[in-house]
């Protein structure tokens, strides 16, 4: 299934694109409505939270006087916790349950209002985040909801700062405009979007890459993005030994395609081929036939050249996942490649005349695969001696595992 983490702060709207998403055929999962149910009297999450705050935190029928609580908590940001730790355990295990009802093909949409304060980002193929500016949040708040102006900012203020849940999502709509607008959003990208990702995922292919290498220019949201699927990569498979951004996305001042490349380090093809089911229920599924067979320069074995190819099944975000052995040659290559552009101004520059040159001869191919293979000597007569000398003056080292 394609698990969908929606959040947004308060009054954000994000209530109103989750029952869109119900309506599109998601199935969701509602944290605030689990919260309740984890609280109703008799439950064990009630009689936690009359041992922590007192007997007078219910009211006369017996239910959690939750205005009462509400006044207590967002005053103090210590009681707040010692609720946090008392309901979000609780709406987890529910949420988990609900979850395993689900079919395997459906799209699941979870809105948990403290996503982004909880860490829960990387459980999710997608962040999904409701954004509005605070003034008409607070707008919002004293309008519709008669709260008092000093509440609605105490509420904000309680909660992940605009900018945090900004750099948490891979998603993110634009609600400052009418019902119809946001409403529209989230039709598009349900259809150009979550669909094609669930299909992609529930069949075990990439997400299609129609058109030839276009160059972008550098664009400093890469390196957030290849943290944001390295999370979801680590938290798939904690067996890796490392997972490093690497390509030329991972070079600043670098032209490049907008594809994220991650390298992924293992110690041996076997647990390679052992990981290849959890990557690809974390939404990337291996590419068939695709590790290197080639022999490199000065490589008597070409085996020891060779890897394991995933990409990303999210037709929102092209990535290649290279899972190489620590230690061989393609691996040292990568680390060393992205390092030596890094530090190398000249190297940066002839690489990225290469890269244009080539991209222009072949604009009309409707793939990269002869840009790609067009490259190699470029990297054989020009990269691999420059960096080696590199490496040589700088004492540059590769990682060590053992």
């Amino acid at each position: 299934m394609l698990k969908i983490g929606l959040t947004g702060g308060i009054a954000s709207g994000k209530s109103l694109v989750a029952q869109r998403f119900r309506e599109l055929g998601a199935v969701l999962v509602d944290a605030d409505v689990i919260a309740r149910e984890v609280v109703e009297p008799g439950t064990e999450g009630l009689r936690r939270i009359v041992e922590a705050f007192g007997p007078d935190i219910v009211d006369p029928d017996g239910r959690l006087d939750r205005a009462r609580l509400g006044g207590i908590v967002f005053a103090d940001p210590g009681r707040r916790e010692v609720l946090n730790g008392i309901v979000h355990p609780l709406v987890r295990g529910r949420a988990a349950e609900l979850l395993e009802e689900a079919a395997a093909g459906e799209i699941v949409v979870q809105d948990i209002p403290l996503l982004v304060e909880t860490g829960q980002g990387s459980s999710f193929h997608l962040v999904v985040v409701v954004d509005a500016p605070e003034e008409l949040r607070v707008h919002r708040m004293t309008s519709l909801r008669g709260m008092a102006e000093a509440e609605a900012r105490s509420r904000i203020a309680a909660q992940a700062s605009r900018a945090e849940r900004l750099a948490a999502a891979d998603v993110v709509l634009e609600n400052s405009g009418s019902r119809d607008g946001i409403l529209a959003q989230v039709d598009r990208l349900w259809e150009e979007r979550l669909l094609p990702f669930a299909e992609n995922l529930a069949s075990g292919r990439r997400a299609e890459r129609p058109g030839g290498a276009r160059l972008l220019p550098p664009d400093p949201a890469w390196p957030a993005v290849a943290e944001r699927l390295a999370a979801r990569i680590r938290k798939a498979a904690p067996e890796l030994l490392a997972v490093d951004h690497i390509g030329s996305t991972a070079v600043p001042e670098l032209h490049a395609k907008n594809v994220i490349d991650l390298q992924l380090t293992v110690d041996s093809l076997a647990t390679a081929d052992a990981l290849a089911p959890a990557l690809g229920a974390a939404g990337f599924p291996p590419v068939p036939g695709t590790w290197r067979d080639t022999a490199k320069p000065g490589s008597e074995d070409p085996a020891l050249w060779q890897k394991r190819l995933h990409a990303n099944a999210d037709p929102g975000q092209p990535a290649n996942i290279h899972v190489r052995v620590a230690g061989s040659p393609g691996w040292r290559f990568a680390l060393l490649f992205r390092d030596w552009l890094r530090s190398d101004a000249e190297a940066r520059a002839s690489y990225a005349v290469e890269k244009e040159r080539l991209a222009a001869q072949f604009a009309d191919d409707a793939g990269t695969a002869r840009y790609a293979e067009a490259k190699e000597p470029w990297f054989t007569e020009q990269a691999q001696p420059r960096m080696e000398a590199w490496a040589e003056n700088t004492g540059w080292r590769p990682p060590s595992y053992s």
